[in-house]
């Protein structure tokens, strides 16, 4: 078994050590991360200018790029023969409803996705790694069920969020659907040290569709939600909308 791992929070982050060190119990791990934190990077792959690849004395490999190019990259060249698993993680916050569209750490699992892997994003609720180490024994079990279960169709990919405090009555994961953020802040004026005019962008909405099957909803019942993804973008509802609009007179 040869496992992949990656992450968008860096190669430095210790998040990738703890999930890359969980993946150990199953075979063959090798790690190709980002060289720095490309949180928000989404699907991106670099396609102006070339990329790099260096190892770490931890046995990483790296690259100057994003978590999509580190995937991309490991599967359709580096390695020497196709992993059977792609995981991601772990990251240092969630990844809940409209996250996963903005999210590095969900992209990475989804290259492995696309590229016929199956896959695992995990994400960790607090910002601050607090309980990373229970997180990391989540993301071993869950990977194990996944490699023990044959029906699950393959490739698969999963996006797993784990509560920084578990309930401890109800450990056991649930499977969910995405929820819905509100309208992200306005973006945040400033001045860099010249006076010149500088934005930040601001931060997240807040959770809109919040309610019981959702993401949001099972991590703040203190329970591990996962969630299947798919890429189809197609707005199906408007399929016939469309075909009668093109139909009627200009």
């Amino acid at each position: 078994m040869h496992i992949l791992v990656s992450n968008d929070d860096g190669y430095l982050s210790p998040g990738l050590a703890a999930l890359a060190q969980a993946m150990q119990a199953f075979g063959k791990v090798t790690v190709v991360a980002p060289d720095r934190d490309r949180s928000g990077a989404s699907n991106s792959l670099t396609l102006d200018a070339p990329l790099t690849v260096r190892k770490a004395p931890s046995g990483y490999y790296f690259i100057n790029g994003t978590p999509t190019d580190c995937v991309h990259m490991a599967i359709t060249g580096l390695l020497d023969e196709k992993p059977a698993l792609v995981v991601s993680g772990i990251n240092n916050g969630p990844n809940m409803g409209d996250d996963t569209i903005y999210s590095g750490t969900v992209a990475a699992a989804m290259e492995g996705f696309l590229l016929g892997v199956p896959a695992i994003a995990f994400s960790l609720q607090p910002r601050s790694f607090e309980g990373l180490e229970p997180a990391a024994r989540i993301a071993g079990s869950i990977v194990e069920r996944a490699l023990n279960h044959q029906g699950l169709e393959k490739p698969y990919l999963l996006n797993v969020n784990i509560p920084g405090q578990i309930d401890e009555g109800n450990r056991d994961p649930i499977v969910t659907r995405l929820g819905k953020r509100h309208m992200a802040e306005p973006v945040i004026p400033a001045q860099n040290p010249r006076g010149e005019a500088i934005w930040w962008i601001g931060p997240a909405g807040a959770a809109k569709d919040a309610g019981p099957g959702t993401d949001f909803y099972a991590v703040a019942q203190g329970r591990v939600s996962i969630t299947p993804l798919d890429i189809d973008l197609t707005a199906h509802r408007l399929l016939n909308d469309v075909e009668q609009w093109l139909k009627s007179p200009s």
